[in-house]
């Protein structure tokens, strides 16, 4: 549990998820008794922060923001720092100058099980977590100094719907409002007026992909084949690109599906799920069909559409992807799964290591225990329940993050000195 603040702790927050989650973060810090200020790089960042007091507008370019950076963290006395996402450019810039000077790193990320979680490290996450240097073992340590059951999700929670109208909003602010900040230029590669473009029309979109998505379940459920699950990222997503082995989701699939042709049995088939955020940028339904055209398996290849997950996942032999955190919703299943990059639940007890072609000829199984083990772990550790997006889940987000931040200790090291907090089976929330 937190303690009093004994000295002053100055927050520095960068780049948070979109809409007003990292301003009642902010004011709840205060509240604690901590300083907090919020560093904005756009019209969409100060659009969100509700405090203009604390609000400090960076306007100079990436290539002066390293020692930019430095000068805030020594100015104002910073004791930690806040942000969404470890990789992009401005923030590995901030956090090795935060590293460099002893200051904790506050991360926050979207759920490894996602959607009733998120995801709040110190240090980095995804490949930088501290995750991806544990075992099993080391684990199952620490889980044996709590008696604690793993909480269930709840029956219904989900903030899509949120996230792209978040998103939407932040970009309009970026493309009309951002007179002031002319250097910004968006971590990704798109620019922000096609960013805009492409949440709104997935907004406007949502019922005819949603007709879309349902028939093509209904074909598979009711084909009566035995099918494989090929789970796809989004092509910029910072997991993907960071992490990975591949440049481009059309590699993987390419990879994938020459697996699937010569490995698997005549009469199975591959479904290939989009993301749920997948919204247009890359052409993954086109290259799908070509790639299956081409490797003669055209009658046996299903491309669905984003969406919930679990329909498919409920009959399916085996699922592949890179590093997505729907490998958590497989393996909680108990279903075979083959990883491609680095990822925090790639481990040796329940991630196959065998070469595609044998994969989809005849998976191992993997030890659904040591992955019971492993789960119970992240939920008792770095996954808070609650959402970034709703404001159901961010009130629910709010009772715990706080106090895990303020605490002298990291959520790994809590659960292992016998401090952390116990975290409340999850309510039915609808």
């Amino acid at each position: 549990m937190a303690q009093p603040l004994k000295t002053a702790r100055v927050f520095l927050f960068l780049q948070g998820p979109h809409g007003p989650f990292f301003s009642s973060l902010g004011a709840m810090l205060r509240k604690a008794g901590a300083q907090v200020w919020r560093v904005g790089f756009n019209a969409g960042d100060r659009a969100f922060w509700f405090h203009p007091d604390t609000y400090l507008p960076y306007r100079g370019t990436h290539a002066e923001w390293p020692e930019a950076i430095a000068q805030m963290l020594d100015d104002r006395g910073v004791t930690d720092i806040v942000l969404y996402g470890d990789t992009r450019p401005i923030h590995a810039d901030a956090v090795a100058a935060a590293k460099a000077r002893g200051i904790t790193v506050h991360v926050f990320e979207e759920g490894y099980m996602r959607p009733y979680w998120i995801t709040y490290e110190r240090g980095g996450t995804n490949g930088n977590s501290r995750l991806m240097d544990m075992s099993i073992e080391d684990m199952q340590s620490a889980l044996a100094l709590s008696d604690m059951e793993a909480p269930l999700p709840p029956a219904h929670w989900g903030d899509m719907r949120q996230h792209m109208f978040y998103g939407a909003l932040y970009h309009w602010f970026v493309m009309f409002r951002n007179g002031q900040y002319r250097n910004f230029k968006p971590h990704r590669s798109l620019t922000v007026a096609k960013e805009f473009q492409l949440y709104l029309q997935r907004l406007l979109l949502l019922p005819a992909h949603a007709i879309d998505r349902g028939l093509a379940t209904l074909r598979i459920r009711n084909g009566g084949f035995p099918y494989h699950l090929a789970l796809l990222q989004l092509e910029h997503d910072s997991s993907f690109q960071m992490h990975s082995p591949f440049s481009t989701m059309t590699e993987f699939l390419e990879r994938i599906m020459k697996g699937f042709a010569r490995g698997a049995p005549q009469h199975h088939h591959l479904v290939v799920k989009a993301h749920p955020l997948e919204d247009g940028r890359v052409p993954v339904r086109k290259d799908v069909k070509r790639l299956a055209r081409q490797m003669g398996i055209s009658d046996r290849v299903h491309y669905v559409r984003g969406g919930k997950l679990a329909r498919l996942l409920n009959d399916a032999r085996t699922a592949v992807t890179v590093n997505s955190t729907a490998g958590q919703q497989v393996l909680w299943r108990g279903i075979p799964l083959k990883v491609f990059g680095r990822a925090v639940y790639a481990k040796p007890e329940f991630v196959s290591n065998q070469s595609l072609r044998e994969f989809f000829a005849g998976a191992s199984r993997p030890d659904n225990k040591a992955y019971k083990d492993y789960r119970r772990y992240l939920l008792e550790t770095s996954q808070v329940p609650g959402g970034f997006y709703s404001m159901r889940g961010r009130r629910q987000l709010m009772r715990h993050v706080v106090d895990m931040m303020l605490s002298p200790e990291d959520p790994y090291d809590a659960l292992k000195s016998g401090t952390a907090a116990p975290r409340q089976q999850l309510r039915v929330v609808t």
